[in-house]
């Protein structure tokens, strides 16, 4: 890159940090992904990065997407560490403008400039153009936003949707979630769709199956080759898709998600064809005398690789 990048941007979450750099002509640049582990403080990930481009000097602007409800100047991530100041880190840097953001709301503004390459369609329905979207992701946690229509423009609603109190559809769910509530004060849709949400269905099927669990980590249990050795993984995995139906349901319902409900994060497209076929779709819709509200709204997968730099580029324009 040859001219002086206008911004810096920044997906930041509790098992990876993205960092990018914006052009004069708004394209992303130099996207770097590392572990936040590796690093102390968001402040040495950035200034790591930022060394490792031997910038003349430092962007002007930056949007910060955070995996963490911004509500004041004090920002600590919800699943790890690392806590930070808003004005401190601006002066820190010398950004001129700093915006932070709660991640989903980013990849929320991402999704009306996604292509029909960037999605894949689960199941039936047609959005209705204006009408609200739903945004959900299991990562590392839970994200949930709204995108809503606002005249000309559009507006992310950020909030904290993936703390809502996980609801069971069926006998074997209200098993596993009355096992987990005797570990958990408050067993919330995140504590089951996401990373760790997967080992915690795995470790409770294990053990209302009455079999010893093995010590997997979430992408051992989505692994379809891994399902004659642990069978419960692969329960694990059925449970999730479907959880995950029923709380992509009940946004929708809240919402009036006729514009349709988009599913981002770490976890879901990987699964690839066995998402597609899984019963996410079927309890998306189990909705009892709303079963054909639902079936007319239309579920996406978002396959593109980074949508929250996508959002926060966006957002850097309005700066």
């Amino acid at each position: 890159m040859n001219e002086q990048p206008t911004g810096l941007i920044a997906d930041i979450g509790a098992t990876n940090t993205r960092l990018a750099l914006v052009g004069p002509g708004g394209a992303i640049t130099r996207t770097r992904v590392v572990a936040s582990e590796d690093f102390a403080s968001l402040s040495d990930a950035i200034e790591a990065y930022l060394a490792a481009e031997a910038l003349p000097a430092p962007p002007a602007h930056a949007v910060l997407a955070v995996a963490a409800p911004i509500t004041g100047d004090e920002v600590t991530l919800t699943n790890h560490p690392w806590t930070f100041s808003i004005e401190t880190m601006r002066q820190h840097f010398r950004f001129a403008q700093l915006l932070v953001v709660n991640d989903f709301a980013a990849n929320a503004l991402a999704i009306p400039h996604l292509t029909a390459a960037d999605v894949s369609q689960i199941g039936g329905g047609k959005a209705v153009a204006g009408a609200p979207i739903g945004l959900i992701g299991p990562g590392s946690g839970l994200g949930v936003s709204t995108l809503v229509a606002s005249g000309v423009a559009v507006i992310s609603l950020q909030g904290e949707g993936g703390h809502v109190t996980m609801a069971a559809a069926d006998e074997r769910e209200a098993a596993v979630l009355d096992l987990m509530r005797r570990r958990f004060d408050h067993v919330s849709a995140e504590r089951v769709l996401s990373g760790p949400g997967l080992i915690n269905l795995y470790n409770a099927l294990c053990e209302l199956s009455g079999e010893p669990a093995a010590p997997l980590t979430a992408a051992q249990i989505t692994n379809a080759h891994i399902e004659d050795e642990h069978p419960r993984a692969r329960e694990a995995t059925v449970m999730f898709c479907a959880m995950l139906g029923t709380i992509a349901g009940n946004l929708a319902l809240t919402i009036g998600a006729l514009g349709g409900v988009y599913i981002a994060g770490g976890i879901v497209p990987k699964l690839g064809e066995m998402f597609t076929q899984s019963n996410f779709r079927p309890r998306f819709e189990a909705k009892g005398r709303f079963h054909g509200y639902m079936a007319a709204i239309p579920t996406y997968v978002i396959t593109h690789p980074e949508p929250a730099l996508l959002g926060a580029a966006k957002l850097l324009t309005t700066l």
